[in-house]
């Protein structure tokens, strides 16, 4: 078994709980990654939370990413994971294996990554 805490930085996310319970993973609450572009405040505590997830040896997720921008500014600081509208909407399971099966999530980081976001 797994554990993840979700929207870390935010709400009931305490720093206590890291102690308390065998986390694998911290997920950056979105309001972190939404703003990271615009407040030096909102990019500073995610890469505090990706040093302090390294530090522990969990992997850390970033929520909410909707940008190639925001995409290597989480690359250059090292960031395991993401997740967002950036790859996709929410959609039904039965959905997502023919989405994940044409490849496009990757498709689309790559092509951020060499500085142009795929439209499909």
């Amino acid at each position: 078994m797994r554990l993840s805490i979700d929207d870390f930085g935010t709400g009931y996310s305490s720093l206590s709980y890291l102690r308390r319970f065998p986390i694998n993973t911290l997920k950056i609450d979105k309001s972190f990654v939404l703003n990271m572009r615009e407040d030096d405040e909102a990019c500073a505590i995610v890469r505090t939370i990706v040093a302090l997830a390294r530090s522990l040896q969990m992997e850390v997720v970033a929520e909410g990413l909707e940008t190639a921008e925001q995409l290597e500014q989480l690359r250059s600081i090292v960031c395991d994971a993401a997740q967002g509208y950036f790859f996709a909407k929410p959609m039904p399971a039965s959905q997502s294996l023919e989405f994940l099966a044409q490849g496009r999530p990757l498709q689309q980081a790559r092509s951020a990554s060499a500085g142009h976001v795929s439209k499909s």
